[in-house]
């Protein structure tokens, strides 16, 4: 089996790093190279080794406003190394070596379901994934029942969740009812927007200041610009936190690079997310995918320090470091005072592949739970489903309905 380098970002110490309780599951591969010119190595379960450690960029922002506490230190990346599954392993073999560009093609498809025709062998399908993850409206008296005592604390993707999936990227917005209803879900609960979405573009299409948002896939992560009740204090400073601040030029430079190279494929987009570059294949004839896919991967060959992943229709170009949606609900808790408490409820809903990360949190904490908004059967570790962004915002009226109801129902002292 020969081994294969995941770059980890530079960092400016070198520690000696035993393995800290990693579960590896079967068939995972951890590997790591401290810089792009040294061999890599494969490393079993318990392995010493030493390696570079990422340095973590915090920047506190001197306002009276936003987290309101000291900058919590970000959810520990057990030696600085990726965990790469044996899928994943195999995936950048063929982008970085050049082989077999169907199979490729063939994830596109998988990650883009379409509306398929109806069947009784799809409708048996639907009928039993239902079963696995129900409506979350059906079942809302039973989720409110497990947070008794408890507070709540809601994460939203964007696109897909809150706004509906368009044919053009600029012009996702939410509904001013949505909107409304964010904005009094906020007043109940603490709420962050966590998505792929560069973070000022999302902040323009919610415009509610009294949110958190973290953009780029929890790479970009900024408080409320207006005072926060949930914080334990009020004269913390607020955090902007970027953990992948040194790969900006990077990423801008392949930014442009793919939008000269995907330029003649018609209907292809490529769309800056600061953090991140969006490719999205929405309106591309499906004909044309291979070609774009080969003109991606053209690029991305010579940039081993990102990877890919990819989501509804649209391929995802970020820093090959440990940090995700997942990593960037730790951090939110962690800065609203939750990072050890067992008396916290978080929720996440989320429609993309990407919200899996943040599932998984979820389940592996033991605490909460993820929502999937699909309307069609899909592979999640989200507890509860909803079919489309109405249904989203009905869950979060009913939300809001039962948090005045309980503060009602509230003996007066």
């Amino acid at each position: 089996m020969s081994a294969v380098a995941a770059t980890l970002v530079s960092g400016y110490s070198t520690h000696l790093v035993i393995n800290q309780g990693l579960s590896l599951l079967p068939h995972t591969y951890t590997l790591f190279s401290a810089f792009s010119n040294f061999p890599s190595f494969l490393l079993k379960p318990y392995s010493v080794c030493l390696v570079k450690m990422t340095q973590q960029n915090v920047v506190v922002c001197e306002t009276k406003s936003g987290i309101n506490k000291p900058i919590p230190k970000p959810p520990a990346v057990p030696g600085g190394y990726i965990p790469i599954s044996r899928r994943r392993v195999l995936k950048n073999l063929e982008i970085n070596g050049g082989q077999r560009i169907n199979a490729w093609v063939d994830s596109m498809r998988a990650s883009s379901p379409t509306h398929a025709k109806s069947t009784p062998s799809l409708l048996e399908e639907h009928n039993s994934w239902i079963l696995r993850h129900p409506s979350a409206l059906d079942m809302f008296e039973e989720i409110m029942d497990a947070s008794k005592g408890k507070q709540i604390v809601m994460f939203l993707d964007y696109d897909g969740t809150l706004s509906p999936i368009v044919d053009d990227p600029d012009r996702a917005f939410m509904s001013n009812s949505m909107r409304k209803t964010v904005r009094k879900l906020a007043r109940c609960f603490p709420t962050a927007i966590v998505t792929g979405r560069c973070r000022d573009k999302v902040y323009n299409f919610v415009r509610l200041a009294e949110l958190y948002y973290a953009g780029s896939h929890g790479m970009d992560i900024q408080g409320p610009t207006r005072d926060s009740k949930y914080n334990k204090d009020n004269k913390g400073e607020a955090v902007l936190f970027q953990p992948a601040s040194e790969f900006l030029p990077m990423i801008e430079k392949v930014y442009h690079l793919l939008e000269e190279k995907v330029n003649s494929i018609p209907g292809a987009r490529v769309e800056n997310n600061k953090f991140c570059v969006s490719v999205h294949f929405r309106c591309v004839d499906e004909k044309k995918w291979s070609e774009l896919a080969q003109q991606v991967k053209s690029v991305l060959k010579e940039y081993p320090k990102l990877r890919l992943s990819q989501g509804r229709k649209v391929l995802e170009i970020r820093p090959s470091i440990k940090w995700d949606k997942g990593k960037a609900l730790e951090f939110l808790l962690e800065s609203l005072g939750f990072a050890n408490c067992n008396d916290v409820f978080p929720v996440y809903i989320g429609d993309d592949k990407t919200d899996e990360d943040a599932f998984k949190k979820l389940r592996d904490r033991g605490q909460g739970f993820g929502i999937l908004v699909s309307k069609f059967p899909k592979d999640t570790t989200a507890s509860y489903s909803l079919q489309e962004p109405n249904e989203v915002m009905d869950f979060l009226q009913r939300l809001v309905e039962w948090k005045q109801e309980s503060l009602r129902a509230r003996p007066r002292v």
